[in-house]
């Protein structure tokens, strides 16, 4: 790729953060589910999700189980927001105890594979793509004891924690597909203050109904009008499905739980660690089209001025 068109995919790339960082933080009342696109290869309600990237897709997979028969479908969709069609798709399923088992997934509309099998349950599903000897395999590792109580509660309560923040800066790594990405850190502050600064790019200041722009670290500030306001802090999410704790791991010395969930409203996969006592959200990752995102959050209600750039 030449140096011209590198930076003006890493340009497209600063804008569509700018973009969906805007469009998640002016939602003001989540919880109330859009319908989804139609032909988006969601998941089954109640069923317990995992996602992540796959070149330029969206690869999720979604599983339940009653009586040792278990339900998978996975989803794949592409940069263009689409289900990818035609498929040669498989599950492997791997047991605790018992033999390995082996499936192909069915079409069950763009970009939706689905399968049942009969196994003991499970410790582990990959989900191999391609034909021949050498198909991609993505390995997704599953709780101990599931299925398990729907944890859809603690993520909208910790979305009342975060809308009850004072100060919040986090870190960020986005990116569309494997070759193209960037690192940006925010810094917001209640009720309509943030910034945030892209890795030798673009960075924005708001405050109330003004805000300051720049499209690199050398560029003159300028200023403009934000409407409607930003109401800050806020979380990602607009609304939440199939949520369910999938781990309990210790986050920089704080015991989480590391909850994965869908949210229709965007539509998106997310996966969040909550501190169990504060609730407060320490790690996200969202995968949705040609989004590929990790935060990591943190301090909290540190004292942070976010003044006009001078």
């Amino acid at each position: 790729m030449s140096s011209r068109l590198a930076a003006a995919s890493a340009a497209l790339l600063a804008a569509a953060v700018a973009s969906l960082l805007i469009a998640g933080l002016l939602r003001t009342r989540p919880g109330q589910a859009a319908p989804v696109p139609a032909g988006f290869p969601s998941p089954p309600n109640g069923a317990m999700v995992f996602a992540r990237q796959d070149g330029a897709n969206v690869l999720a997979l979604a599983l339940s189980s009653k009586d040792r028969r278990l339900s998978l479908q996975a989803s794949v969709v592409g940069p263009d927001g689409l289900g990818v069609a035609g498929l040669h798709l498989g599950f492997v399923i791997s047991p605790a105890a018992g033999r390995v088992v082996r499936t192909r997934g069915a079409a069950c509309g763009p970009g939706c594979y689905a399968a049942t099998a009969t196994s003991a349950p499970p410790r582990s599903v990959a989900v191999t793509i391609g034909r021949g000897a050498g198909p991609r395999r993505f390995e997704f590792v599953l709780p101990r004891a599931w299925p398990n109580t729907d944890a859809g509660a603690l993520v909208r309560r910790s979305g009342r924690v975060w809308r009850h923040l004072k100060t919040l800066v986090w870190r960020e790594r986005l990116a569309s597909d494997p070759r193209h990405g960037i690192s940006t850190v925010y810094r917001v502050a209640a009720p309509d203050r943030l910034s945030y600064q892209v890795a030798g790019g673009a960075a924005a200041v708001v405050i109330g109904n003004r805000r300051w722009d720049r499209d690199t670290p050398t560029d003159s500030w300028q200023r403009t009008t934000q409407q409607p306001p930003l109401r800050q802090p806020a979380p990602f999410w607009s609304s939440v499905r199939n949520a369910h704790i999938v781990a309990s791991p210790t986050i920089r010395g704080h015991r989480a739980w590391r909850i994965t969930f869908f949210d229709p409203r965007t539509p998106a996969w997310f996966t969040v660690v909550l501190d169990r006592q504060s609730l407060r959200t320490l790690e996200l990752h969202m995968v949705t089209t040609a989004h590929f995102m990790h935060d990591v959050y943190g301090p909290f209600n540190e004292p942070l001025r976010l003044r006009p750039p001078t």
